[in-house]
């Protein structure tokens, strides 16, 4: 171990910057930073120098979109974690907010402006709970009208440049979906797309002139491949097919070049290409890293001349910034410059890419992260850390809590089981339903290559996961009891027909697609559920939960916690009422994995 190890609070006070955005007139830039300790709008001047707040508010930020004449700023933000977002209109001038929705018991979608500026369009789960449909409201102080109603969970994509036409996504699935075309003016709809059910439809940019949409889509193919889709009448032409998935579109204002993004094994790969000669370049000067936001995937945004395209660069040892290129030069320049916390650059750790055999050949992908000078000696101790999803990907990004357990002199396996996205169409169904526990026994498997390849010793093993990935912790050492030292749960399924039955109503049809049907399937939901195994746990466990949580309710925690402490088991419970899906924040977080971290020393 360490000799002098820094507090957990030293690695959350590592900032981040990310989703930019240009005002219309491309001279600033506009993103998302939580060097506040909560995730605030800043702007900046687009070629650097010092930053402004523009946002003062106690809730963290999930996303915003500038105004096309530049005088607002259209963002959402929840309260407490609760995922119910609210949207509000920020005065560009006199910074001040107004609430556009006042509904806490309401789900607003963020979704865009008109290109006037008068307007903005959205979807909201008002009229249901469960489903969402489409709003337009005017602006400043308008009042919302209903636009496309529908039984389904619908998104909107964005606004037809000329002003006549939206695109909305239904997502018939957690990962597939099908595009609608709404005519603002009559409100008729109808589908670009009729394979939802099997195909993803992403990333959906129009052209300059609203004749076509540039998107990513694996119809009929394994990987997500970049195309052009002619509007109105949804026909396909194939721009860029690389053995991996495009996972971002950003087509210049201009409309003489896009930039596309390419996932290789997790790496991001950014390219242009000239939309009417299809000559392809790619950007290489930047670091190894992902264009990922600090939340998730991220986007890319082209300044309003097509001469600047921004994005965010998130690496193991790059902590989130925002990054701009020169259309002219090609040249990358890194705008933002968050702080890491005090802690040297060279201390963070990168990974190395292995893979491991499973029980049905296939190699199992998977990022080793070690202390350095760390070597296979078969003494280590070693965290086996399962991703949420599952439809999910453990990437090469800037993780806080994998840096401070390797400071801590643990090693940390990330892998990528069966039923993790970025891999192709095959291998993100290998879990499905009844194939459930196969991605289970591939931690089985990933736990004999670790004592076998000499990177942990057996007795020196813990699985821990959050979410989905705690189902998967749970189900491991109610599965494998023998192979694991110790297990930490964060927010996790312990019964799926609980969670099924009391998740929000809008998640609950497509989570059955990939867990199964409650009433269909209920035996065998209940044969894979770890509450009805956990007599078989012989490992100490530590859980942790958030009360706000929406889409895995606290009551999955608390049963488990209950069931385990009448059968004398030994269980850490760790309960933040103000907390919801996952912990954001500050104090939280260092509570949470504080508490973690003396969990596994003391049983490591």
């Amino acid at each position: 171990m360490a000799t002098t190890t820094r507090p957990v609070s030293d690695f959350l006070s590592v900032r981040s910057a990310y989703a930019p955005q240009f005002p219309p007139s491309g001279r600033t830039i506009a993103f998302i930073t939580d060097i506040t300790g909560v995730p605030q709008i800043w702007e900046m001047p687009a070629d650097g120098g010092w930053p402004r707040q523009r946002t003062f508010v106690d809730e963290r930020i999930s996303g915003f979109r500038w105004s096309p004449t530049g005088d607002a700023i259209l963002f959402s933000m929840d309260t407490g974690g609760d995922e119910r977002d609210q949207l509000y209109l920020l005065d560009n001038e006199s910074g001040e907010i107004a609430a556009l929705t006042a509904n806490p018991k309401v789900m607003h979608l963020l979704g865009c402006w008109s290109p006037s500026g008068y307007e903005i369009a959205y979807a909201s789960n008002a009229r249901t709970g469960t489903y969402f449909d489409v709003y337009v409201q005017d602006m400043p102080d308008g009042e919302p009208r209903l636009v496309f109603e529908d039984d389904g969970t619908n998104s909107v994509v964005g606004w037809s440049p000329d002003g006549r036409r939206i695109v909305v996504s239904r997502a018939e699935s957690a990962i597939y979906n099908d595009l609608i075309l709404l005519d603002v003016n009559t409100g008729e709809s109808r589908r670009l797309t009729e394979d939802g059910h099997e195909s993803a439809y992403e990333c959906a940019a129009w052209s300059p002139d609203s004749s076509a949409l540039y998107l990513t889509t694996n119809k009929g193919r394994e990987f997500k491949s970049l195309a052009r889709m002619s509007i109105p009448d949804g026909e396909i032409d194939w721009l860029a097919e690389p053995e991996w998935d495009v996972e971002a579109v950003a087509v210049a204002p201009t409309g003489g070049r896009l930039a596309y993004v390419v996932n290789e094994a997790g790496f991001s790969r950014l390219h242009t290409m000239d939309i009417a000669s299809g000559a392809e370049s790619s950007v290489d000067s930047l670091p190894e890293a992902t264009l990922q936001n600090a939340r998730g995937p991220g986007s890319m945004d082209w300044s309003h001349d097509g001469m600047k395209l921004a994005f965010t660069v998130n690496g193991p040892a790059h902590n989130p910034n925002v990054w701009v290129v020169n259309a002219d030069t090609w040249n990358t320049n890194q705008v933002t410059r968050s702080d890491t916390g005090g802690i040297p650059r060279r201390a963070f750790v990168s990974p190395r890419l292995v893979s491991y055999p499973t029980f049905d050949g296939r190699q199992i992908p998977a990022w080793l992260y070690s202390p350095a000078g760390i070597r296979p000696t078969g003494e280590n101790p070693i965290i086996l850390h399962v991703h949420g999803g599952p439809e999910s990907q453990d990437r090469p990004v800037f993780n806080p809590i994998y840096q401070y357990f390797v400071h801590r002199g643990y090693s940390v396996l990330a892998p990528n089981v069966r039923g993790s996205s970025g891999y192709g169409r095959t291998y993100i169904h290998l879990d499905d339903v009844r194939n459930r526990m196969d991605s289970v026994r591939d931690l089985e498997y990933a736990q004999k290559w670790l004592v076998s390849s000499g990177w942990a010793a057996e007795d020196r093993i813990a699985v821990m996961g959050g979410s989905y990935g705690g189902f998967m912790t749970l189900s491991a050492i109610t599965t494998y009891p023998d192979l694991w030292k110790a297990a930490v749960e964060l927010f996790g399924i312990g019964d799926f027909l609980t969670f099924l039955e009391n998740t929000g109503s809008y998640r609950r049809r497509q989570r059955s697609f990939e867990y199964g049907d409650p009433v269909e399937d209920a035996e065998f939901l209940r044969e894979i559920s770890p509450i009805h195994r956990a007599d078989a746990i012989k490992c100490p466990l530590m859980a942790l939960h958030g009360a706000r949580d929406p889409r895995v309710p606290i009551s999955e925690t608390e049963k488990l916690v209950a069931t385990l402490s009448e059968l004398g088991q030994t269980v850490e419970y760790v309960r933040f009422e103000d907390e919801g899906h996952g912990f954001v924040k500050r104090p939280n977080r260092i509570t949470a994995y504080t508490a973690i971290a003396d969990f596994l020393d003391a049983n490591l």
